[in-house]
C-alpha cells in the first residue's frame, strides 16, 4: 500500500510541477499547444485523485473537520488574491472592487489557482452527505447517480462548479466506491505512451469533457505510472516529496510566480524559454517549502491548516 500511496504522490508532483510552469505567462505564451495539452488533462488527474483518496467513512466531525481546514486556508489565499487582483496589472485584474464584488469571487467564482479547492469543497460536502451511513448503504448505484444529480443541478443552476470537475471527481468516487482497485483500473502501460502521443495531436482531443479527453486523461495516469516503474529512486523521491505538498504549493505559488516575472528580461537569450522555466520552478517550489517551514516554525500551521506541521521531514 506504502508503493500504492507513493505513485499517488509521483501523478500529484508531476500535475502540480505544470500547474506552475503554465501558470507562468512567459511559458504559457511561448508554448501554448503544450499548454493545451496539460490543461486537458492536469485537473482532471487532480480530481480523480481528490475522489478516490477522500474518506467519506470518516465520523462526521471529523469530516468536518478535514473540510475546515480545506475552507479556512481558501478563504484566507483567496480573500487576498482577489485583493491582489484589483491593484495588480494581472491577467485576472478586478476594476473597481466592492464588497459585492469581493463576496461573488470569494463564494461563487473564485479567481486564481484557489477555484480548484472551491470545488474540491463542494464536491466533498454533496459526496459525504449522498453517502452518509443508513440503511440505504449498499445502493451505490443510487447514491452515485444521487451525487451526480445534486452536483450537476449546482452546475447548472448556479453555474459556480463545472460539469468536467464533477465528473472527473466522481470518477474517483467510483473507483474507490468498486471493488476495483486505482491501480487495476489505471494501469501502467508503455503503450499508454504513444496513445497519448497519437491522441493529442489532434486538437479536438484537448478538451476535458469529450471522449478524446477522457482519453488523454486516462493515458496520461497510465503512462506516468510506468515511468514511474523505471525511474532513479533519487527522482522519484524528490518528485514525491512534492507531491505530498500539494496544497502548500497551490496555496502560496502565486505569490512567486509574481516574484519571478523579471527574470523574464534576465533570460531573454534563451529562445527556448527553458531556463526561465527551470530557474522559476525551482524559486516557486523552493519559495513556498520555504513559507511552510516558517509557518511550522513560528507555530502558525496549526491555525491555518488544523495541524502542527505542513512540511513532513525529508527522508
Amino acid at each position: 500500500m506504502a508503493k500504492r500511496f507513493d505513485e499517488l504522490d509521483f501523478l500529484k508532483g508531476i500535475m502540480i510541477m505544470l500547474m506552475v510552469a503554465f501558470h507562468l505567462v512567459y511559458i504559457g505564451d511561448g508554448y501554448p499547444y503544450v499548454k493545451q495539452i496539460v490543461y486537458t488533462f492536469h485537473i482532471p488527474v487532480f480530481f480523480i485523485i481528490s475522489g478516490y483518496l477522500m474518506n467519506v467513512e470518516k465520523p462526521f466531525w471529523g469530516y468536518v473537520r478535514s473540510l475546515l481546514w480545506l475552507l479556512v486556508p481558501y478563504l484566507i489565499m483567496e480573500s487576498g488574491y482577489i485583493l491582489m487582483a484589483s491593484v495588480l496589472p494581472i491577467r485576472e485584474h478586478i476594476d473597481g472592487l466592492t464588497p459585492v464584488v469581493f463576496v461573488n469571487k470569494l463564494f461563487l467564482t473564485p479567481i486564481g489557482p484557489y477555484w480548484y479547492l472551491h470545488s474540491l469543497i463542494l464536491c466533498s460536502v454533496v459526496y459525504y452527505i449522498c453517502f452518509i451511513k443508513s440503511r440505504y448503504k449498499d445502493i451505490l448505484v443510487a447514491r452515485m447517480v444521487l451525487s451526480s444529480a445534486v452536483l450537476g443541478f449546482i452546475s447548472l443552476y448556479w453555474g459556480i462548479i463545472s460539469l468536467s470537475s464533477i465528473f472527473y471527481f466522481l470518477v474517483g468516487v467510483t473507483v474507490r466506491q468498486s471493488s476495483v482497485n486505482f491501480f487495476s483500473f489505471f494501469r501502467k502501460s508503455w503503450i499508454a505512451v504513444l496513445g497519448f502521443v497519437v491522441l493529442v495531436q489532434f486538437p479536438t482531443n484537448l478538451d476535458r469533457f469529450t471522449i478524446g479527453g477522457v482519453l488523454v486523461v486516462y493515458l496520461v495516469i497510465s503512462s506516468l505510472l510506468a515511468i514511474y516503474a523505471v525511474l532513479p529512486h533519487f527522482i522519484c523521491s524528490v518528485i514525491n516529496y512534492i507531491g505530498r505538498h500539494t496544497l502548500v504549493i497551490l496555496l502560496f505559488s502565486p505569490l512567486f510566480t509574481v516574484v519571478v516575472k523579471p527574470l523574464v528580461d534576465v533570460f531573454a537569450f534563451d529562445q527556448t524559454r527553458l531556463l526561465f522555466l527551470f530557474t522559476a520552478l525551482c524559486i516557486n517550489v523552493c519559495g513556498c517549502f520555504l513559507i511552510g517551514v516558517i509557518m511550522d516554525y513560528c507555530g502558525i500551521t496549526p491555525y491555518f491548516f488544523g495541524k502542527n506541521k505542513i512540511m513532513e521531514s525529508i527522508k
